[in-house]
């Protein structure tokens, strides 16, 4: 999630009313500062506001071109040998389009929630699959997460990487999940302020938290796989390979 946006749906929050944080301080419920302030959670309320909808779409796909063109080409090796790849939580498929793209050969899904991906436009490149990550992940040799696991607890990560480990196809020949997430642990004093930023960010909206290499360690280790690569990408950035 864009930090910029980040910043736009806390001026949100706080707009009706500052004490909302005090009583999220002093709760003992489950619930985030902005659930308290909407009365439902983020994703539910992008759901309801077709305009933030559009807004939000707008500004993760615009993030996804920034980041997909960095991904195919300081680590296209990633890509060889995969012949199917299923972006979950894709929203609208500027991710999956870019990669089709680069690389024909690869047959690429998105899978997203169906009010997500209705109306969207199809071109025959992509394929969009209406459906619950915490439910049902598409087979494919590949599973891609760009900016979704730091939207959700440790928990929940387990559950959503135990539907993915289950979809992969290819599990004896280089099958694997691709994260693309932050990876807390930059020296850069400017890097770590960012970082910050974007914890506090994800404390404010959903019930996820920015993960140090210690906390993506036993995630992957809970849902049951067996070994991964970190390749930082851009800053607070970085491309994950988790194998089954």
């Amino acid at each position: 999630m864009p930090i910029n946006l980040c910043a736009r749906v806390r001026l949100t929050a706080s707009s009706r009313g500052i004490f909302v944080l005090g009583n999220w301080l002093t709760s003992s419920d489950e619930n985030t500062p902005f659930g308290m302030a909407h009365g439902m959670d983020f994703w539910d309320f992008t759901g309801h506001d077709a305009e933030y909808s559009m807004l939000f779409n707008k500004g993760m796909a615009s993030d996804s071109h920034f980041v997909v063109n960095i991904v195919i080409h300081e680590c296209a090796e990633v890509f060889v040998g995969v012949r199917s790849l299923v972006d979950v939580g894709g929203r609208n498929g500027a991710m999956a389009k870019a990669i089709a793209d680069a690389f024909p050969h690869i047959k690429c899904y998105v899978l997203d929630l169906p009010h997500v991906i209705h109306g969207t436009p199809t071109d025959g490149i992509v394929e969009f699959v209406a459906g619950d990550m915490m439910h049902f992940v598409p087979s494919a040799d590949v599973v891609l997460l760009k900016f979704v696991l730091h939207d959700w607890s440790d928990e929940d990560c387990v559950r959503i990487l135990t539907r993915c480990k289950q979809a992969i196809t290819n599990k004896e020949e280089g099958g694997k999940v691709i994260i693309i997430d932050t990876v807390i642990g930059s020296p850069s004093q400017q890097i770590l302020e960012a970082q910050l930023s974007m914890d506090i960010c994800m404390m404010t909206l959903t019930t996820g938290k920015e993960r140090e290499e210690r906390d993506w360690h036993k995630i992957f280790l809970e849902a049951g796989f067996t070994r991964y690569k970190i390749m930082p990408i851009l800053g607070v950035r970085a491309l994950i390979e988790v194998y089954p």
